[in-house]
């Protein structure tokens, strides 16, 4: 496994960060359990989840399941840069989402509960809360790290100006502020790379991508179609809506030899404001391929051809769409 600094920080994390927004829902406890420790043996220690994954209303099922992993000991809660967050709905009372102080302070402390760990080493908003001052997020944000239950803050889902302002409002208080972002960001989605990319590397920004194969369909869905596996029918209209550009994209996978999966991973692995795309593996052949992806680069031919199936938004803000 290859490593690299979060952001401007001296913290390492894998190439790779293991999403586990599938845990509960869709994988077993047991599975889970196998995945992780397979995550770990492959150098993994990068672990991405939030306080609403299991999507029980205020139960935190998939944190509970990280929390009953790092209970079996061996190493590894130690092992893991443990990254949650918060903001979504916990219960039906008024203070119980977003971005208040309180929900803040209390969130972290049922997320730790939950996990049955002592800290976060990120703790991520899961989306902007405009309702929200920076000045009060930053000193609920400043006190979880005095208490040494929060190391480090990110964001989640941000606009390039939120980075700014974020940012900026840390540094008046000479407060760390935001080392990460995590955003949509695959080979179709591409807006980020107008001004979020530019905002996470002017200021020391690690990028965390999700969703880097575009929900499965950049992993082969037409191959898999003609194969007669069964998608959602949200999937079935991505891959209409996307025909085209998916063709081209698999006939050129096929060429070098190369899984689709593979290439879309490498694609993100290849850009150097990416620190580490989160795969979601809902089981184990899942993991063991995301895995073979790192230390195995796509020439500069492919990327160039790459970039002409799937264009993006002509690079950053505002020479994309302005002289």
């Amino acid at each position: 496994m290859d490593y690299a600094h979060l952001g401007r920080t001296g913290l390492k994390v894998s190439r790779l960060c293991l999403g586990t927004m599938n845990f509960g829902p869709q994988t077993t406890e047991a599975d889970a359990f196998r995945i992780m420790d397979r995550a770990i043996e492959h150098g993994i220690n990068f672990f991405d989840t939030a306080n609403v994954y299991g999507w029980k209303k205020g139960e935190g099922w998939t944190e509970q399941i990280l929390g009953r992993w790092f209970a079996q000991g061996g190493g590894r809660r130690e092992k893991v840069v443990l990254a949650t967050k918060v903001y979504g709905s916990m219960g039906d009372w008024p203070n119980e989402s977003r971005l208040s102080a309180m929900h803040i302070m209390r969130a972290c402390e049922a997320s730790l509960r939950r996990m049955k760990t002592e800290a976060i080493e990120l703790y991520q908003m899961h989306h902007v809360d405009r309702g929200a001052p920076w000045e009060e997020i930053w000193q609920a944000m400043e006190t979880l790290v005095r208490q040494g239950k929060v190391i480090y803050v990110g964001s989640s889902n941000f606009a390039g100006w939120h980075i700014a302002r974020a940012c900026e409002t840390a540094r008046a208080r000479h407060f760390l502020g935001l080392v990460s972002e995590q955003s949509l960001y695959n080979l179709i989605d591409r807006t980020i790379e107008l001004e979020v990319i530019p905002a996470c590397q002017e200021y020391g920004l690690g990028l965390i991508p999700w969703s880097p194969l575009k929900g499965g369909i950049l992993g082969g869905a037409l191959k898999k179609q003609a194969e007669g596996r069964r998608t959602s029918e949200a999937a079935q209209k991505n891959v209409e809506k996307h025909r085209p550009a998916l063709e081209k994209y698999e006939a050129l996978c096929a060429r070098i030899g190369r899984d689709p999966a593979d290439v879309g991973l490498a694609w993100l692995l290849a850009n150097p404001a990416v620190t580490a795309p989160i795969v979601g593996p809902r089981t184990m052949d899942q993991l063991e391929s995301a895995v073979r992806t790192v230390g195995k680069p796509l020439d500069e031919g492919v990327l160039k051809e790459l970039d002409a199936i799937f264009p993006g938004p002509g690079g950053a803000a505002p020479e994309a769409y302005a002289w």
